[in-house]
């Protein structure tokens, strides 16, 4: 391996962006921004690196373990470095925002890095682009941005969305009302995480076999919104489950009627990703693309009491967005020869075009302009294409 090569490896899960992907995702990024912008959320933007016992505090410790950590050597505390940016914005509407009105709408862009990347998600630096409404108790809160991020992404030309509904309210809910704790409540958790159908029926002894039909029926019933919730409607719940039950229920019909295109999933026992999530969640797909193009749901958001703030919001990744958008084109690019006069340039930069600027006088200006991957060059005052 040359000295070349070994500066050009980079970490497992790095890349560099290089044209005309970065000019593409920047402009991506902006035309999200701009349709948060339009429904009154407000950009906000928190910084790379915060003190660790701040960063992981509330929301934050669902992440520790993807976290890396360094030291400050100006205050000699530990910092880490974002791996998600929803509880910094959490912590901002917490202390510096504390006193503006509620709800609280705020979004965001930002690269943070992770400790390891997933299967589906290889990636461990990626932009996370999202929006936070903050202090709304309401199902049309949960409704509201879902249905912003599905404009925003077709706005953008994502073909064959979808969106996956999941409560993972709902199993904890129904553990408290058949008082399964402990030991049996976490071997159950993970059977149902792992789609293990077997496991479940296998605890009938320890939970009863009523329960575990309940649970097995539960695990099966994933699948298109109306039928999975009509068998949903089918079953016996107690009053907290059943409250869980109507809010998913009214969350996938306000989508459903503002977006009658629009396919929706259900899986109520889903919680893997979601662990600081307390109500409906939800996660987007584009179809034909590796992994998930964004997910979110209902939190609480500490605010200093016992009680906290519901907030509801969801979170972009731009490394899969693009992979569901058409392929970037190279910008059009006009070479400028040297001597041409500033206006001129000028005007042409006005238009739209990318001009490029000769530096030095050449023989053949055309050769000049391919050799600099222009696509056009101006010549007496005319553009012509190459």
């Amino acid at each position: 391996m040359t000295e070349t090569q070994k500066m050009a490896l980079l970490p497992a899960g790095m890349a560099d962006i290089l044209p005309p992907d970065a000019t593409f995702e920047a402009a991506t990024l902006n035309r999200l921004m701009t349709v948060f912008s339009g429904h009154g959320y407000e950009r906000i933007k928190p910084p790379l690196i915060e003190f660790e016992d701040g960063l992981l505090a509330g929301l934050g410790t669902a992440m520790a373990s993807q976290t890396f950590r360094l030291m400050d050597p100006v205050s000699q505390r530990m910092m880490g470095v974002r791996a998600d940016m929803t509880p910094q914005i959490a912590r901002i509407a917490a202390t510096r925002l504390k006193n503006f009105e509620r709800p609280l709408r705020l979004c965001y862009a930002g690269e943070v890095l992770r400790v390891k990347g997933t299967q589906l998600r290889p990636e461990r630096q990626f932009t996370q682009v999202g929006a936070e409404i903050i202090g709304a108790a309401q199902a049309q809160a949960d409704v509201e941005v879902i249905l912003m991020a599905i404009r925003a992404l077709t706005d953008l030309g994502a073909d064959g969305l979808s969106v996956d509904l999941a409560i993972p309210t709902l199993v904890p809910a129904l553990c408290e009302e058949f008082s399964i704790r402990g030991d049996v409540a976490n071997q159950l958790r993970l059977a149902l995480d792992r789609k293990d159908a077997a496991t479940v029926a296998g605890l009938a002894e320890q939970i009863g076999p009523s329960t575990a039909a309940l649970l097995g029926a539960l695990l099966n019933a994933a699948g298109p919104a109306e039928q999975t919730l009509n068998e949903l409607n089918a079953m016996k719940f107690g009053p907290a489950a059943a409250k869980e039950c109507e809010t998913l229920s009214e969350v996938a019909r306000l989508i459903s009627d503002a977006v009658p295109g629009i396919q929706i999933t259900i899986d109520p026992v889903e919680n893997r990703g979601f662990e600081y999530h307390s109500g409906v969640t939800y996660t987007f797909f584009a179809r034909g693309v590796r992994g998930e193009l964004g997910n979110g749901g209902r939190y609480l958001a500490e605010n200093g009491s016992d009680t906290g703030e519901l907030a509801t919001g969801f979170t972009l990744f731009m490394d899969s967005i693009l992979r569901a958008l058409p392929s970037p084109q190279h910008q059009s690019r006009v070479y400028v020869p040297q001597g041409t006069p500033s206006a001129q340039s000028d005007k042409l930069r006005a238009d739209g075009w990318s001009a490029v600027a000769g530096l030095a006088e050449t023989n053949d200006v055309k050769q000049e302009a391919q050799r600099l991957r222009c696509t056009h060059v101006l010549l007496a005052g005319d553009i012509q294409k190459l």
